[in-house]
């Protein structure tokens, strides 16, 4: 690929310090985009855009504070990004947690939150720039993980879980929620230029496993693919000319792939858009 392909365009990762979302805006930035690193901590993103500029010289790279679990810090972040003036072509929307106990700051089970809720509002608050570009992406880095539930239990989303077979399946219900997601915003978005993908990543040695019990997680890394290897469908969903006129797809190791049934109904999808429209309403008013 030539190297300066992606000039001209900015690409917004969430998560971008570690894991994937690190391998992510690397890859990004070697192909000549400007890429906005969110994440919640400046003291840990710094560092890694220096390490990025040292491999890339020139490196167009900028940090944005962003913390998924309070929606109050959401839109303050979206709003500090939007004052930049910056154009937006794509929002990659991989920041996540899973097997994590607790609530966020408004009371919504943590994973949830993070996971889904969060990223629901910044999305939102960005649409209004993406729009403006020609062409715009929103991908979603969901999970195959989606298909081992099957539908949402509204009551577990503002209490903590109580267990890890319960947190788990958490995580499964908010990776199912970013897949209906994209899939009712490419519904909402037809038309407008802005096209959506939820992809599979790939089961990756990311930090997104640190809350896991210790028993599990040096077990289960063993079998994890790197960072880089995961990064490969984000960045086939954020840049493949080919998927430039198709919206609201999964995408599993750089293919178009079926989701589960749970995450192909649309009632469903439409349901957690409008319950999420008002929760988010039910905090910031």
């Amino acid at each position: 690929m030539a190297e300066q392909e992606l000039k001209g365009k900015t690409f917004l990762v969430t998560g971008a310090n570690s894991g994937i979302g690190r391998a992510t805006a690397e890859a990004l930035a070697s192909r000549g985009a400007a890429v906005v690193m969110a994440s919640r901590s400046a003291e840990r993103t710094l560092p890694v855009i220096e390490d990025i500029r040292r491999e890339h010289p020139g490196a167009d790279l900028e940090f944005l504070p962003l913390d998924l679990a309070s929606l109050h810090a959401v839109k303050e972040s979206a709003e500090r990004f939007l004052a930049t003036g910056r154009p937006l072509d794509v929002l990659i929307n991989n920041a996540g947690i899973a097997a994590t106990p607790g609530v966020t700051r408004d009371g919504f089970e943590v994973t949830f939150g993070t996971n889904h809720l969060g990223p629901f509002l910044f999305t939102s608050l960005l649409l209004p720039r993406l729009q403006e570009a020609k062409r715009a992406r929103i991908v979603n880095v969901a999970s195959r993980a989606h298909a081992r539930v099957s539908g949402i239990d509204w009551n577990m989303l503002e209490r903590p879980t109580r267990s890890v077979p319960e947190r788990l399946r958490m995580y499964g219900v908010s990776k199912l929620m970013n897949v209906l997601h994209a899939a009712e915003l490419a519904r909402r978005l037809a038309g407008t230029g802005v096209t959506t993908y939820a992809l599979h990543p790939g089961v990756v040695a990311s930090e997104i496993w640190r809350e896991a019990p210790w028993p599990i997680r040096p077990v289960m890394k063993l079998f994890m693919l790197s960072n880089e290897q995961g990064a490969r469908t984000s960045l086939y969903c954020a840049t493949a000319p080919e998927l430039e006129t198709v919206s609201g797809r999964y995408y599993d190791a750089s293919r178009e792939r079926t989701p589960s049934p749970s995450a192909q109904d649309a009632t469903l999808a439409r349901e957690l858009y409008e319950r999420s429209e008002a929760m988010v309403k039910r905090v910031l008013g």
